[in-house]
């Protein structure tokens, strides 16, 4: 998305003020973010930044100590539990590693929103489960394996028509391509914006793959020393002044990915 269209969009998310604290830990200390619709929108930082704690947070898995959290301009730690669940059915979340059921064959595993949120009948689920799985593409034909007769890019595709089995307007990517190969990772960031161009879908990804934030993404938040050290494109957080932020893009990893999707 062009840096135009992100400026004339509405907000989808709008992240207030929050402070996270594990007992005596503190996590997050005035993190403030606004995401916009359409954009991809990824979330990078070290390890133990609270990355994923925070993408936790936004979904309603946990409450944080201070802030509010907005989805489509909505509190929903104010809503009472019903208005909540309406606004949580407009998303959709891949967690780390895929999160699929062990003992649910691919198919299963899609429905299964499906089946826990909605009234649709079995052949339905099947017709909606069988576009889902194309969708992704991936063969029909791996829709009665189980997930441990699947190559891990394949669970991934799997989680992946899962998280957006129910139409989302916000998808959520938690390490989306952590342990992939480098092929099947760049896949995976195409299939992504292929989606997201098709689906009309606002993305928020957790990940710490540089090489995926320089493919996809619209803007990234930097998240070091329980805050947000600098939100911007790649293009401008290659060009910050924060040491971490310095460190994180332009370390040899760093370097390597820029020079590679960098152009000039």
């Amino acid at each position: 998305m062009a840096s135009e269209a992100i400026h004339h969009a509405n907000p989808v998310i709008e992240v207030s003020h929050v402070c996270t604290r594990f007992g005596d830990a503190v996590v997050h200390e005035d993190v403030n973010l606004t995401i916009m619709s359409g954009e991809i929108f990824a979330i990078a930082g070290g390890n133990g930044s609270g990355k994923s704690t925070l993408l936790r947070e936004i979904i309603g898995l946990h409450t944080p100590a201070e802030g509010t959290i907005r989805l489509f301009g909505q509190n929903v730690s104010g809503m009472g539990e019903r208005g909540a669940q309406n606004v949580y059915r407009r998303l959709g979340v891949m967690f780390q590693q895929g999160g699929l059921f062990s003992s649910l064959t691919l198919a299963e595993n899609v429905a299964v929103p499906l089946r826990e949120h909605t009234d649709v009948s079995a052949e339905l689920i099947r017709d909606i489960v069988a576009v889902k799985i194309a969708t992704v593409e991936l063969p029909m034909d791996s829709a009665d394996k189980f997930p441990s007769e699947l190559s891990g890019g394949m669970r991934r595709r799997a989680a992946l028509a899962r998280a957006i089995v129910m139409d989302p307007e916000l998808l959520f990517l938690d390490e989306p391509t952590a342990g992939l190969d480098p092929i099947i990772a760049a896949g995976f960031d195409a299939l992504v914006l292929q989606l997201k161009a098709v689906l009309g879908l606002t993305v928020v990804m957790v990940t710490h793959d540089l090489d995926s934030l320089w493919r996809i993404a619209d803007r990234v938040a930097v998240l070091g020393n329980g805050t947000i050290l600098g939100v911007g494109t790649m293009h401008e957080l290659a060009e910050s002044r924060d040491q971490i932020i310095h460190e994180y893009f332009h370390g040899p990893r760093g370097r390597a990915a820029q020079s590679q999707y960098e152009v000039s």
